[in-house]
């Protein structure tokens, strides 16, 4: 049980949409089509459970639509900033199409351009439903987590790809910056958590050692929560059931939540 501390309130537990909200928190509890066996659906409820773990006090107001799968319900939901918490990659596809997304950047370690639908897809079914290739920005593609015939095809269709290579040299709240003025206006921001080293992403069934750092991907969550261009983002392919039993992943999801809180603040 966690403990009481009026002068500690704690992040988490925010009251469900009456009106225009600055930033709302949705689930998207999808894993029926991943390609790995996942119970990536329990996730979101996973995260809101470990976001009491931290402490926000913010005069923004910040609500809690509830979970659900359909880009309808996403697109009702009124709000500047819709953060979204899957389930699997899938999940990209209703809150990219929900928020009328023109523009993409990912943040993954693969292009998810695969044939087919599945958590392997997004970015394909995107494209193939109108998003220009051209406004999609991939950062952190792990060349050995992907095949030269995927890498074809997002050059094919004029993706930008910023690879794990080009992290190690340049901070990523300086690539992420660019990523998203590259994708233009109307942004969603998918942040695939399995771009991170295993170490820190053991519940992400495809993170590979040598990812990306925590702190990195906090940093990530900031610099989008915070760029106005930004309208929605999802934190995906995290299995709660399969975390490390200090909870390092889930605990992670919920605290990048938090960075892309305070990076709206200074909008």
């Amino acid at each position: 049980m966690l403990s009481h501390d009026p002068l500690w309130p704690r992040a988490g537990d925010w009251p469900a949409p009456a009106g225009r909200a600055d930033v709302a928190l949705v689930g998207v509890p999808v894993s029926a089509t991943s390609l790995s066996p996942t119970q990536a659906h329990l996730t979101p409820a996973a995260v809101r459970e470990a976001l009491r773990r931290y402490s926000l006090e913010t005069a923004l107001r910040v609500v809690d639509a509830g979970d659900t799968d359909a880009a309808a319900a996403v697109a009702a939901i009124d709000a500047a900033l819709v953060i979204a918490l899957g389930g699997d990659n899938s999940a990209t596809v209703p809150v990219a199409t929900g928020r009328a997304a023109r523009g993409l950047v990912t943040l993954d370690a693969h292009h998810d351009l695969r044939d087919g639908v599945s958590n392997g897809s997004p970015v394909r079914q995107l494209i193939e439903a109108g998003l220009a290739g051209t406004r999609v920005v991939q950062v952190g593609i792990e060349p050995f987590a992907n095949s030269r015939a995927y890498a074809q095809r997002a050059a094919d269709l004029g993706i930008t790809v910023i690879t794990r290579d080009e992290l190690r040299r340049r901070p990523i709240a300086d690539l992420m910056a660019e990523a998203i003025e590259l994708a233009g206006d109307r942004v969603h921001v998918d942040l695939d958590v399995d771009v991170c080293d295993r170490a820190v992403a053991p519940a992400c069934p495809a993170s590979v050692p040598g990812g990306i750092s925590a702190i990195e991907l906090r940093d990530a969550a900031r610099v989008a929560g915070g760029h106005p261009s930004v309208v929605s983002i999802d934190l995906v392919e995290v299995d709660a059931a399969a975390d490390a039993p200090d909870q390092r992943t889930v605990r992670l999801v919920a605290l990048c939540v938090l960075e892309a809180i305070r990076g709206f603040e200074g909008r």
